[in-house]
């Protein structure tokens, strides 16, 4: 079983029932693909779907209301100086992982938390900067939470394809 957390929820409001209740649809997923660029207007994806723009407005509303597609700018870690991402093992020393996972989420830096299996309980991608390190990642942030049981860390030294929201 996998289960994702990022700190930037669109809606927390909307439950979960509610966003599986909400179809997705070959039209959303084809929307989804086309803002992927971040550059196409809603015009130019409607003529490409060959739907009204209004149905374009409509169904992006929707689906970022219900929490499914969340729209922002995304950054290249690599590409600003002085930030690095590392990718973090988290063992507990409980198993109420789902609650454990939602805490690691709200910690600075953390821009996701999967419960996973394999020898690890929890994975972290973690942005840092000049000033706020793995030093201080961990004994700022991480040293707050209880059960936490050991830690590895992976520092990503080159990456393709990743792009990561600007948090810090």
């Amino acid at each position: 079983m996998f289960f994702n957390f990022t700190p930037a929820i669109s809606n927390p409001d909307i439950s979960a029932e509610k966003i599986k209740q909400m179809k997705i649809d070959e039209i959303n997923l084809a929307i989804i693909k086309h803002l992927r660029s971040g550059r196409k207007s809603y015009k130019q994806i409607a003529k490409a779907l060959s739907v009204s723009e209004n149905t374009i407005r409509s169904r992006v509303h929707k689906l970022t209301a219900a929490g499914i597609l969340e729209i922002s700018g995304l950054v290249d870690p690599e590409a600003i100086e002085g930030h690095r991402v590392v990718i973090v093992g988290v063992k507990l020393k409980t198993m109420n992982l789902v609650k454990k996972g939602e805490e690691f989420s709200k910690l600075r830096g953390v821009i996701s938390v999967s419960v996973v299996t394999g020898r690890f309980d929890l994975i972290l991608v973690v942005f840092l900067k000049t000033g706020f390190g793995l030093l201080e990642f961990y004994t700022e942030e991480v040293s707050r939470l209880q059960d936490v049981h050991s830690v590895e860390t992976f520092v990503v030294y080159k990456s393709y394809n990743l792009k990561v929201p600007y948090l810090l």
